[in-house]
């Protein structure tokens, strides 16, 4: 990938520079704030909304999040601001560790700001760096940005969890406080290097703005309308249970902070290894194959949950995860970028956002109502609810994506041809064998 226009390979260089050090926020803080919550005295219904509010307000915010890059006149300036109070966010919540007897509703409502901050930032840096990356490179750029930049949430995950195994024994408190206090340095860092992006120039017309209404009105007729609903639908049957696989570990399992954190870097290790390889097929063969071919396998990843609890049986069902769901969100974010228009592109991005992040939360409401009057499986309420979620995912992968069309011209592959390609056994040619590493 050759990009040549010296201020695009500036502002790429800068956005490598600012994903480095969200990536060490991102591994201090994503997979921590479940364990913080229980410590805090949270119960179950604590982490369904600890996963459910942020998703909503975050969603609801992004509604006007191209509004505010019309009224700041700058998708930089609507980037820069809110990564900065995204930031900021930070701060109470070390004052929240360290004061130790917080309510866990206090600290849910500094993760719903932090989140919702960071959320309303989103839609305006898909835009810019859609406009930054040439089409038929998106694949490769993001899928060797994401794999590089994921090496940092993993060392900074795994250094976490080592952090607060050792600080158990003395004021895990402090060890938290550590965590959120590092995750704001990583933060502002990022910050500032955002602040050295050169920004193209963006026309929108006014013909371009469209409101929600309008876009929901379009589901029977427009193809990135039904890409969104079954993304939204997706995530609903994926979050009925998600937020409730780490308090399975610390609560039933009782695994201890190394142990988890061991269990959650799998899956991170294993989108490191294969989302650049993913990245490049998508590429060749687009990113609704890839999507089509992952969707209905990601269903079997809570079913690996209940048919076995032992550690390593659970590492070998976190490679599987981390593999299905590094090629999913991959080609479901470049997906957006080639199905729409720059004009366009902003309002679209906040808008899936809206609708899937509405999703979330809905999901794990439902997952947090359903679980208290749930019968057991296997001795666990939760594994019945896996089950649920598994379910619910078939059904929405096996049928929606068969729906959709891809946009621009690509090589027509078998799915079958296309998971042994994956995996190194028949590549592709173009696809190099070498490039796979785990």
């Amino acid at each position: 990938m050759k990009i040549t226009d010296a201020a695009t390979k500036k502002s790429l260089k800068a956005s490598f520079k600012d994903g480095i050090f969200a990536g060490a926020m991102t591994g201090f803080t994503q997979e921590y704030f479940t364990p913080f919550l229980l410590l805090l005295g949270g119960t179950v219904r604590h982490v369904g909304f600890l996963s459910a509010l942020p998703n909503l307000t975050a969603s609801l915010g992004q509604l006007i999040s191209a509004e505010i890059v019309t009224w700041l006149g700058s998708r930089k300036k609507t980037i820069t601001l809110f990564v900065f109070l995204q930031a900021v966010m930070l701060i109470p919540m070390i004052g929240v560790a360290l004061y130790k007897h917080s309510s866990p509703a206090l600290f849910i409502a500094f993760v719903v700001l932090f989140t919702c901050f960071g959320a309303l930032a989103n839609p305006a840096w898909g835009s810019l760096m859609s406009d930054l990356v040439p089409t038929g490179q998106r694949g490769h750029y993001f899928g060797w940005r994401n794999k590089t930049l994921s090496f940092v949430t993993i060392g900074t995950m795994f250094a976490a969890g080592i952090l607060l195994f050792f600080m158990k024994k003395a004021d895990v408190y402090w060890g938290f406080a550590l965590l959120f206090a590092c995750a704001f340095i990583w933060r502002i860092i990022s910050w500032y290097f955002l602040t050295k992006m050169h920004e193209p120039p963006l026309h929108s017309p006014k013909e371009n703005h469209f409101t929600l209404f309008q876009f929901l009105a379009r589901l029977h007729t427009s193809n990135f309308a039904q890409f969104v609903l079954f993304v939204s639908l997706m995530n609903f049957s994926v979050n009925v249970a998600a937020p409730f696989f780490n308090v399975f570990m610390l609560k039933d399992l009782k695994f201890n902070y190394l142990l988890y954190t061991v269990i959650n870097l799998t899956a991170t290790f294993t989108t490191y290894c294969t989302i650049a390889r993913w990245g490049r097929h998508a590429d060749k063969v687009g990113n609704l194959k890839i999507i089509q071919t992952t969707a209905p396998l990601i269903a079997f990843i809570p079913v690996l949950w209940i048919i076995n609890r032992n550690t390593l049986f659970l590492i070998v069902a976190q490679v599987f995860s981390g593999f299905l769901w590094a090629g999913f969100n991959l080609c479901s974010s470049t997906f957006i970028y080639d199905a729409v228009s720059p004009e366009k592109r902003t309002r679209c991005i906040a808008y899936f956002n809206t609708l899937n992040g509405t999703a979330l939360c809905l999901g794990a409401i439902t997952g947090g109502f359903l679980l208290p009057v749930l019968p057991p499986l296997f001795g666990h309420k939760m594994l019945t609810l896996f089950l649920i979620s598994s379910l619910l995912r078939i059904c929405v992968g096996l049928t929606l994506p068969r729906k959709l069309k891809e946009v621009r011209q690509v090589e027509h592959i078998k799915s079958d041809e296309l998971f042994f390609s994956m995996i190194g056994i028949r590549p592709m040619i173009g696809i190099e064998r070498k490039t796979i590493r785990y």
